[in-house]
C-alpha cells in the first residue's frame, strides 16, 4: 500500500502482495505493478479498507483487494477491468 496526499487529494494505491513487481499485458494494455507506485508497505485487509474509505482517489490491483471493495460497495463489479486475467479498478470520489 502507498498513500499520497497532494493538492487536497488523498490517493491510496493497493495491490495484492503476489502482484507487486509484475507486469501484466493484454492487447494494448500494460499494467506495471511497481513498488514505486503501489508502495512497499504491507497492510492487512482491514488496514487497506480503512485507508480506502478515507481516500479520494484509489488504484487497486488483485483478486483479494478488488473483491473486498466490491463486497463493501466501494467498487461496482462492472467497473473492474481485467488485464491478463488480473482485476484492476480505480475509485474517484467527487467532492460536492
Amino acid at each position: 500500500m502507498r498513500i499520497r496526499n497532494m493538492q487536497g487529494e488523498r490517493m491510496v494505491s493497493i495491490c495484492d502482495r503476489e502482484c507487486l513487481g509484475k507486469i501484466y499485458r493484454e492487447g494494448k494494455f500494460i499494467l506495471r505493478v511497481t513498488p514505486e507506485f503501489y508502495g512497499n508497505t504491507l497492510a492487512s485487509l482491514e488496514e487497506a479498507v480503512h485507508e480506502l474509505k478515507r481516500a479520494t482517489i484509489a488504484n487497486l490491483v488483485g483478486e483479494t483487494i478488488v473483491n473486498e471493495c466490491i463486497k463493501l460497495g466501494l467498487v461496482h463489479e462492472k467497473g473492474v477491468i481485467r488485464i491478463d486475467g488480473i482485476p484492476h479498478a480505480q475509485i474517484i470520489k467527487m467532492k460536492r
